[in-house]
């Protein structure tokens, strides 16, 4: 059975009121029989009778019972009054900011039951901001993996907001880190590519200026590798300018491309490199037109990439095929070659910047390594994503693009 209504305040009110009526009574009526008492004395009749017969005695009770009773009234009261003003005081002090002053809980009613809830709120407060400041300070020392409990409530959502905060700094300063390693790893490179020709050139450049060559014929050579590398460095140059502008975020100017027409022209550009290598295209197009927003120039460079690798790799396989599909609200397009299969542990690395599966290192067919991180740069930047595969039978290389149509739906 809930006993709550017998500790209520209700009752010590009233208490007091009864308490405050009682000894009022008691105070009127010992003044009674202390007038009539000293009514008998000389000093004191003249006074006592006048006012009782100007003022009368039931007026004079009457005023000074309700006196009597609301003095009483408030001393009786005042512990109550007090711990109410006790219990405002903190919630001020609470209001400041001060969450340490703990109420004492001196009833079982309402005032009791109030000031322990105020107890528990601050304590809940003081650990809640302890925790969200425990946290602050582990942030600002660099520990952004450090979670604040989220519990609930208001703070809960502070505290919930913080550690977003701390995610996206973390990632932020991650960011930074990968693209200063990037970037460093970036003039590693490309000081080692550039170096390698160069050195060649030099080399044979020495050779010429000191006159060390037997005769015009040896003379001819040097100077033909010496032109051959140095075409290899403008290459390297020319890719590395192609990549860093792709990569810093080159604006595209995007209009409605039908993919398959695109692909048809490009191949037919490439009808005499075909011929000239020994090999056919075909192409396999979708049942439907496939269009999408893209940057005709750009998206020309990547492709062309991926048709230059599919000849220079696939040629033992007389054919490139280009396979056309849509899937769900993607356009697919794959190149497919049936030369030498790329080995397993290179697939991960082949969009890497200046990376070079070991079979193309060679004279022939070795290029700057940037080819294939250039084409990966302009896919991503329509939205498009690149991967590749290889076995024996076959090479893909397979661009996603979203449909136009798809991406008007997701505006």
């Amino acid at each position: 059975m809930n006993q709550k209504w017998l500790y209520t305040i209700r009752w010590k009110f009233l208490f007091f009121g009864i308490m405050s009526a009682a000894a009022t009574a008691l105070t009127l009526y010992l003044g009674y029989l202390l007038a009539r008492f000293l009514i008998t004395y000389p000093p004191f009749i003249r006074p006592l009778s006048w006012i009782v017969n100007n003022i009368g005695s039931t007026p004079v009770m009457i005023v000074a019972g309700t006196g009597g009773f609301i003095a009483l009234f408030f001393v009786m009261s005042g512990s109550t009054i007090r711990y109410l003003e006790e219990i405002n005081d903190t919630l001020q002090e609470m209001g400041e900011g001060r969450f340490s002053n703990k109420l004492p809980v001196r009833t079982g009613d309402e005032l009791g039951r109030i000031a322990g809830s105020i107890n528990r709120i601050s304590s809940e407060l003081q650990h809640a901001l302890g925790e969200i400041t425990s946290g602050l300070q582990a942030i600002a020392g660099g520990r952004f993996e450090h979670q604040i409990p989220v519990k609930t409530g208001e703070l809960a959502r502070v505290a919930e907001s913080i550690n977003q905060m701390s995610a996206e700094l973390h990632r932020s300063i991650q960011d930074e880190r990968n693209a200063e390693k990037t970037k460093n790893d970036l003039i590693t490179g490309v000081s080692h590519d550039l170096r390698t020709p160069l050195t060649s050139i030099l080399g044979f450049l020495e050779v010429i200026e000191q006159d060390r060559y037997k005769d015009e014929v040896e003379l001819r050579h040097y100077v033909n590798i010496a032109y051959e590398k140095s075409k290899s460095l403008m290459k390297l140059i020319e890719d590395l300018f192609e990549y860093t502008r792709i990569a810093g975020g080159l604006p595209l100017k995007r209009a409605e491309l039908d993919i398959s027409d695109f692909v048809k022209q490009l191949v037919e550009e490439y009808s005499l490199t075909f011929e000239q290598a020994s090999m056919a295209c075909r192409i396999e197009e979708a049942p439907e037109p496939l269009v999408i927003l893209a940057d005709g120039d750009m998206l020309v460079r990547s492709f062309e990439n991926l048709l230059t690798n599919a000849i220079r790799y696939g040629h033992e396989g007389r054919y490139v095929d280009i396979v056309i599909a849509r899937s769900g609200d993607q356009a697919i397009i794959r190149f497919i070659n049936y030369g030498e299969p790329i080995p397993q542990h290179d697939l991960p690395y082949l969009f890497d910047r200046f990376y070079r599966v070991e079979r193309s290192r060679s004279k022939q067919t070795g290029g700057t390594g940037l080819g294939l991180a250039i084409t990966k740069s302009i896919i991503e930047a329509h939205g498009g994503v690149i991967r590749a595969e290889s076995s024996r039978e076959r090479t893909v290389f397979e661009a996603a693009f979203p449909l136009h149509d798809a991406e008007l739906k997701d505006l």
